[in-house]
């Protein structure tokens, strides 16, 4: 589950802002459990214990099936990240430019793969030939097992602009037929043919469904990623604010008139778990692949 610092996840801070609710977690991260376990487990009574879980319910944390007479309570999430707000540096100038998951220039992709619009499937889904689609232009998810795919940036800088900091920002996941909410998988990022580094991405996510996701979409397929942002500046790169690895802006030759993006799982990558991409209107967060280009 990827939340912001929004009230549309302030039910499931409060849900798990009670220490009962936690135990309760803990317990069913174990097994399933009926209300009448988990009361005696915990020492409460079958309505309190009641009341608790509809609360984790209602914040997509957990979900009841039936079995004869008994409901059943089961965790619907492996994981809970939190994004906070970007730091942003106003004393740059700034290019911001969005090109769409569909818009890639170059690819050689393997099955599982696919590409999906707003109304349905763009072409047919594990079929490597409808990457180079004319419609694919459309797409707002792509997904793959091996391969890569590269994407062209305008480079806006002028002759007396001074590269200072790039980020780029995406919504990420793993491919796994159908989904897999634990199936890592190493995806590593080029901008301008120089290997940044490599994010190992936790799952193909399908716990909930994502906040953009059409409803055409199975519940049972990827739903969303995580945002990840990139940032290379003149000291090496960060992660999500963290250090990344030493490649610098003085490394990617930012002078040439674009910037070529890379995504890949490389043939000797520890989990080769595929990779997804999600775009205008898919996933959890309303964008497409975006690159800023900082400048003095």
């Amino acid at each position: 589950m990827d939340l912001d610092i929004s009230p549309d996840a302030l039910n499931v801070y409060k849900a798990l802002a009670s220490s009962v609710r936690i135990d309760i977690i803990q317990a069913l991260s174990e097994k399933r459990l009926s209300v009448q376990e988990l009361s005696q487990q915990l020492h409460l009574s079958s309505a309190i214990i009641l009341m608790h879980l509809n609360k984790l319910a209602d914040a997509n944390i957990i979900g009841f099936e039936r079995t004869g007479h008994k409901k059943i309570s089961y965790l619907k999430v492996d994981n809970i990240n939190i994004h906070f707000p970007q730091t942003i540096y106003p004393a740059f100038a700034v290019y911001d430019t969005q090109v769409p998951v569909g818009q890639f220039t170059k690819y050689a992709v393997t099955p599982s793969c696919g590409l999906a619009g707003k109304t349905d499937y763009i072409g047919k889904v594990d079929n490597p030939t409808y990457f180079m689609s004319p419609d694919r232009i459309k797409a707002g998810m792509i997904w793959w097992t091996a391969g890569f795919v590269e994407y062209q940036f305008p480079n806006y800088l002028e002759a007396d602009d001074h590269l200072e900091m790039l980020d780029l920002s995406m919504e990420l996941g793993s491919e796994f037929p159908f989904s897999n909410n634990v199936w890592p998988s190493d995806i590593t990022f080029y901008i301008n043919n120089v290997e940044v580094g490599t994010w190992t991405s936790p799952g193909d996510f399908s716990d909930i469904r994502g906040k953009y996701t059409p409803d055409w979409v199975p519940d049972n397929v990827n739903q969303y990623g995580q945002l990840k942002v990139l940032r290379i500046t003149d000291h090496g790169s960060y992660l999500d604010g963290q250090p990344f690895t030493d490649v610098s802006i003085a490394d990617l030759a930012w002078q040439e008139p674009t910037f070529t993006v890379r995504f890949a799982i490389k043939p000797d990558a520890k989990h080769q778990g595929g990779c997804t991409i999600f775009g205008q209107n898919f996933g959890n967060y309303n964008q497409d692949i975006q690159m800023k280009l900082f400048h003095s």
